[in-house]
């Protein structure tokens, strides 16, 4: 049991490192923040949907304040420190509900991204309105602005994981979740 424990540690630890890494290579920049990166919410996804919600919760958690810390965030509130980073991307832990097979990784991974984004566009909301264009509702701008760079980015994690999910799960057999 120890080890299990420790595994998991572990493996939340070098899948929160390879997010980060992955994260540094961005294809696109938005202006106001948000980027198209080289799949930097996958191995986020693949903690949450081999180790389960609360591990997946906490890992992606840890992830969104380093992204704050680490990659110079941008706050012009308390709540966009919630919001954009420790909320939006703690959502992707959120994909811990599905495992087990490919089809389920996938719905678990698209639930964790839509739910980002979800946040996010709240964000866009109640704190980002003052960039919506006059005469846009800061709904109808928040909704475009960050589905510009999510669902491109949402896109292209999902084929990867689509791809890549037969060989991670030859590399961590699943029996390993039912033991925490």
């Amino acid at each position: 049991m120890q080890s299990i424990k420790v595994r998991s540690m572990v493996e939340a630890g070098v899948m929160i490192a390879l997010a980060t890494v992955l994260s540094y290579i961005k294809v696109f920049e938005m202006p106001q923040g948000g980027s198209i990166t080289a799949v930097s919410m996958l191995p986020i996804l693949l903690y949450a949907t081999r180790w389960g919600i609360k591990k997946g919760l906490l890992t992606s958690f840890v992830y969104g304040i380093l992204q704050f810390l680490l990659q110079g965030g941008v706050s012009i509130h308390i709540g966009s420190i919630f919001l954009d980073y420790i909320f939006a991307f703690g959502a992707l832990g959120l994909a811990g509900f599905f495992y087990g097979s490919r089809e389920k990784a996938m719905v678990g991974a698209l639930i964790g991204m839509v739910s980002r984004y979800v946040i996010l566009v709240i964000s866009g909301v109640v704190l980002w309105y003052m960039y919506a264009p006059e005469g846009m509702s800061s709904l109808k701008y928040s909704l475009f602005y960050n589905a510009s760079y999510m669902v491109p980015e949402g896109l292209i994690t999902l084929v990867v994981l689509w791809f890549m999910y037969p060989q991670v799960k030859k590399i961590f057999p699943a029996e390993v979740r039912g033991q925490h």
